[in-house]
């Protein structure tokens, strides 16, 4: 648990760090901020799609800019759930959580000219390009099977 805590601690401080732009990494290099748009998805309510735009400074990674967005826009708020072994696991978005009885899941696609594909990392480690269109789609693992 404690390692947990200040892994997220961890997450938190450089992401706030990051955040400012013109800020010098080690050798100097300034740090660049991409913009990237997300849209939130869910396939069990009808729902209208929210989009947003946010940021992500060049190679952080989309935990990054989910935080960014959370702190800016009041309408986005994400938890995640730390997984000892595979890292972040994204668990609620706009406070609409999977649940494993009901078999619901936050599923993370990029969507490139209409055509979306999954990400095969979690939002600790994939890093966005600028411009990325992120989809945040709440889906049945019913529906993920029958694709």
């Amino acid at each position: 648990l404690i390692y947990t805590n200040v892994t997220l601690l961890g997450f938190y401080v450089l992401n706030k760090f990051n955040s400012v732009r013109g800020i010098k990494a080690k050798g100097g290099k300034c740090l660049t901020s991409l913009p990237i748009r997300l849209t939130v998805e869910n396939d069990l309510s009808n729902t209208a799609p929210e989009s947003f735009s946010s940021s992500v400074v060049e190679g952080g990674v989309l935990f990054g800019a989910l935080t960014r967005l959370q702190e800016t826009q009041p309408d986005f708020k994400f938890t995640v759930k730390v997984d000892p072994n595979f890292g972040l696991f994204l668990e609620s978005v706009n406070g609409v959580a999977g649940d494993e009885n009901e078999q619901t899941y936050w599923e993370i696609l990029t969507e490139n000219s209409g055509e979306y594909t999954r990400l095969d990392v979690g939002i600790g480690c994939y890093t966005p390009k600028a411009d990325e269109h992120i989809v945040l789609k709440f889906r049945t693992w019913k529906s993920t099977t029958e694709e």
